[in-house]
């Protein structure tokens, strides 16, 4: 039986133009960008709604964000004779990154680079989690390659152990965890701006203090009686999956990438907003990425050349940043949601 390929057209903008006042990698800072970024999505609003954040970054120049790690990871799962022998063997690979690195890894990947290994550990059951730099790749297939060749020699040495799976749930891909949002999978990024008590009045019909109100009402307090998992926003998942399929993204990634928090606070008469995601997971070279759109989308954004995947994570955190004060704006000013919603969307009904 032969496939059938077709593709599904999805309303695409560009948004902006953001403004950068800096973007700060570990190693350098880069000041001063100006770039517009493509969000594919039916919620049309979000064009809208982005697009006014994305005037207060040109405003307020004050748009800043920060790469705070970057790691794809991959965990694996042992069934040990006894707990004993489990902690023997996580003793012996927290203790041997640099010879998983040099010995197994190199020659498995030219990109992937071992940088750490947690564990635990569940009666005689070893979760080990595996964590790399992946270059501009997100990283899901090497980081798999090479967790499965270092479990193997694992085992080779460790010749009573039982090889389980090659994904123990402690990774944790495509779902909702605590170890992902305190340990991070993929690029840790926090975005902020401080907007003046004018600019929060012209531009978003608000003031500061209904925003961090509402924030701490709404984001904080409502996602506790929710049972939120380490986490408290608005949507930061309909800007990232909008930015994730215009970009040749795997979509599936909103589910831990949508984790994250708001935290807004007043200082020197400004609203200071901030938005923090620890999993970001964005690639620049990988399947996907060769498709047209993606391609021209990640050449018009410069995402193409050098440390493009950590140029896409600036990106995608402003992107959610942009999106997520503009729609706490609308919510603390009654009805102004609705009104969007049905100006909008509802045309000729």
């Amino acid at each position: 039986m032969s496939e059938i390929k077709t593709f599904t057209r999805v309303p695409t903008s560009w948004v902006g133009p953001l403004y950068f006042k800096a973007m700060h990698n570990k190693d350098k800072s880069v000041n001063n960008i100006t770039l517009s970024a493509p969000l594919a999505t039916y919620e049309t609003t979000l064009f809208h709604s982005v697009g006014r954040g994305a005037k207060l970054t040109r405003l307020t120049q004050s748009l800043e964000t920060t790469l705070i790690s970057d790691h794809m990871t991959r965990s694996v799962l042992l069934e040990a004779q006894h707990p004993l022998e489990a902690l023997q063997v996580s003793e012996y690979v927290k203790a041997n990154v640099e010879g998983f690195q040099n010995t197994i890894v190199s020659k498995h990947s030219k990109y992937a680079q071992l940088k750490k290994i947690d564990t635990h550990i569940i009666a005689n059951l070893l979760f080990i989690r595996f964590a790399y730099e992946t270059g501009n790749a997100s990283g899901h297939n090497m980081s798999t390659f090479a967790s499965d060749a270092i479990t193997t020699a694992i085992c080779e040495l460790y010749p009573t152990l039982k090889y389980v799976s090659l994904s123990g749930n402690y990774c944790t891909d495509k779902k909702t965890s605590s170890v992902n949002a305190i340990l991070g999978r993929g690029k840790h990024m926090v975005a902020s701006m401080r907007i003046s008590r004018a600019l929060c009045q012209e531009i978003l019909k608000t003031t500061p203090e209904k925003i961090i109100d509402l924030n701490l009402k709404k984001n904080m307090i409502g996602s506790i009686i929710a049972g939120g998992v380490q986490s408290a926003n608005a949507h930061f998942a309909n800007m990232l999956l909008a930015f994730y399929i215009a970009t040749g993204q795997d979509g599936a990634n909103i589910v831990e990438g949508s984790q994250g928090i708001t935290h807004t606070y007043l200082e020197n008469d400004e609203l200071v907003f901030t938005v923090t995601l620890p999993n970001i997971i964005v690639g620049t070279v990988g399947h996907g990425k060769d498709n047209d759109d993606a391609n021209d989308a990640l050449k018009t954004m410069g995402c193409d050349q050098g440390d493009g995947a950590v140029r896409m994570a600036h990106i995608a955190a402003a992107l959610v940043l942009c999106g997520e004060i503009s729609l706490l704006s609308a919510l603390s000013n009654q009805h102004e949601l609705v009104k969007a919603h049905q100006s909008i969307e509802r045309k000729g009904k």
